[in-house]
């Protein structure tokens, strides 16, 4: 995975650098006092429009229409309803721009789609979380102001510019606390300075495993390479998050401690944990808190399950994404009842070293093989996939769990059986 290929998976990369210099004269003339909240409210939006005409160029119109139909559905609507109708038009329409471009014939070098897609994705977590913030009471839409002072600062909220192309979701009311109090805060140059040179140590990293033999390579025959391309996905990732909370630190947008998608203390737990649940409830943690807050709280059954079913059909449900994401909801499941049963019978320190070791190699790997299963682009590459040595660890972790249920369900029969006196 050389240079173009980062610039491949992360196509918003260039487009966020440049956005920093605005983001940095946004929060300058803020704290002068020479924006008022309503100037503060246009600026961040007209930088949105411009930030997607520049990135997306025809394909911006793909994000332009779903958030103005979210405008006008908060407004028109009433609270009950509201996220009934923002989730049922955000996920049709997403659902729509994921099937016709898949379905076109697309310039490899061109990435206009990709981004218009992965903003199209963000604005369906912002939509329906400001829908859900409605529906609960949290947000309270003043019925007594214009039509314009209502709209402005919903509009501002779903196309922000220092969040258009990334970054961990912010709730609407921390966004108007944060733009209502930009100008008072100081400028976090050190706090923007340190992620900064986080993402820069994981890009030379990246670039120096590149530069590995070995390392990246494409085939998906054995463990080792399946491991090291996974190792190179999960820095690009990294790198990609820890920039884009750079910008919105920089704009004065910054998240709160422990609601960002990465810090240090994240990295190292994504690294070391053996625990794949951990690494689950760690991985892009914004996004993890949405779905559960969308699906996992509101499932009356197989809350599991449909999270992550439900998370491959906002990715696209292509057949890599589906079947990615699917192998990892079993694969959790499994986490859940492996543990408690091994963790109880390790009791020396020695024993204890062994399963922690052991189960960490058996975290990376099924890492890894979910990772270059959802970025399996086509079904002859997941076939590969699925028929190479690499399925042997997530095929026993299903089979352990398969094994679980059985007996649990044999235990629960005994039970109920009544005795034969």
């Amino acid at each position: 995975m050389c240079w173009a290929d980062l610039l491949v998976l992360l196509p918003a990369v260039p487009y966020q650098l440049a956005a920093f210099p605005f983001a940095a004269l946004f929060h300058h003339i803020c704290a002068l006092g020479h924006l008022s909240l309503t100037a503060r409210y246009i600026f961040l939006l007209a930088g949105g429009c411009l930030l997607a005409g520049t990135a997306m160029g025809s394909y911006a119109v793909l994000l332009l229409i779903p958030a103005a139909g979210s405008v006008l559905v908060l407004l028109s609507v009433s609270p009950a309803r509201a996220h009934t109708w923002i989730f049922a038009l955000q996920m049709s329409w997403q659902t729509l721009c994921h099937l016709g471009l898949s379905s076109q014939e697309q310039d490899p070098e061109d990435a206009r789609p990709a981004i218009a897609l992965s903003a199209v994705m963000l604005l369906t977590q912002k939509a329906t979380s400001l829908a859900l913030d409605v529906h609960e009471g949290v947000v309270q839409l003043h019925l007594g102001q214009g039509l314009l002072q209502r709209a402005l600062p919903l509009c501002s909220y779903l196309l922000f510019f220092p969040a258009l192309l990334g970054g961990p979701l912010c709730s609407f009311s921390r966004f108007q606390a944060q733009a209502e109090s930009s100008g008072a805060l100081p400028h976090p140059l050190r706090a923007a300075g340190q992620r900064c040179l986080c993402a820069l140590a994981l890009w030379g990293l990246h670039m120096g495993l590149t530069g590995q033999p070995g390392c990246g390579c494409a085939g998906l025959g054995c463990l080792p390479c399946l491991w090291a391309r996974a190792l190179l996905l999960r820095l690009a990732y990294y790198w990609h998050w820890v920039l884009d909370e750079a910008l919105l630190e920089v704009a004065g947008f910054g998240p709160e401690a422990g609601q960002g998608d990465l810090s240090v203390h994240d990295l190292w737990t994504l690294e070391t944990t053996h625990r794949l649940a951990v690494f689950t409830r760690t991985w892009n943690k914004s996004t993890s808190r949405w779905l559960r807050r969308l699906v996992f709280q509101r499932c009356p059954a197989q809350p599991l399950l449909a999270t992550f079913a439900f998370s491959a059909w906002w990715h696209g449900l292509r057949p890599g994404q589906v079947f990615g994401f699917l192998c990892w909801a079993v694969m959790v499941e499994a986490d859940y009842r492996i543990h408690p049963f091994l963790s109880a019978r390790a009791t020396s320190h020695g024993v204890k070293l062994l399963y922690h070791g052991t189960t960490w190699v058996f975290t990376q790997l099924i890492v890894a093989y979910i990772l270059v299963a959802v970025e399996c682009e086509s079904f002859s590459k997941l076939c590969l996939l699925w028929t190479s040595c690499n399925s042997i660890v997530p095929l026993s972790y299903s089979l352990t769990l398969a094994s679980s249920c059985c007996f649990c369900l044999t235990r629960r029969q005994s039970r109920t059986e009544p005795v034969l006196s």
